[in-house]
């Protein structure tokens, strides 16, 4: 028990990245309200987000400046990739409240049970 406990303690970034990702896809899934899907959307982005950054640390590394005497270096490579995930998501965060405001003044409701009941009446 003490090692399990060691590990979370030692790892607790990749116990958040999973609490995220579980929360944000259970949102998703789970939930018929079409704003807390895309809360659940943006949850499970951070936690993939948080899983990226935290990989790409390298113990002992520098900047990727060469130096003499520097043998490790750390990548921005996936830095720069989450800078851009970060856009990304941001805008398809206000892509999907728009579409969630467009469908509300047409259905009147959020829930996504309730619209797919009103369009197989249709």
């Amino acid at each position: 028990m003490s090692a399990v406990v060691d590990v979370l303690l030692t790892r607790y970034n990749y116990v958040a990245v999973v609490v995220l990702v579980a929360a944000g896809l259970y949102l998703v899934i789970g939930d018929r309200n079409l704003v807390k899907k895309v809360i659940g959307m943006n949850l499970f982005q951070t936690g993939i987000f948080l899983f990226f950054i935290t990989t790409a640390v390298v113990e002992g590394g520098h900047p990727p400046v060469i130096e003499e005497g520097v043998e490790t270096y750390v990548s921005p490579l996936p830095h720069v990739l989450i800078l851009t995930a970060i856009v990304v998501g941001v805008s398809l965060t206000a892509v999907a409240l728009t579409l969630v405001v467009r469908i509300y003044s047409e259905y009147g409701t959020l829930r996504a049970d309730l619209i797919a009941e009103m369009e197989t009446d249709d």
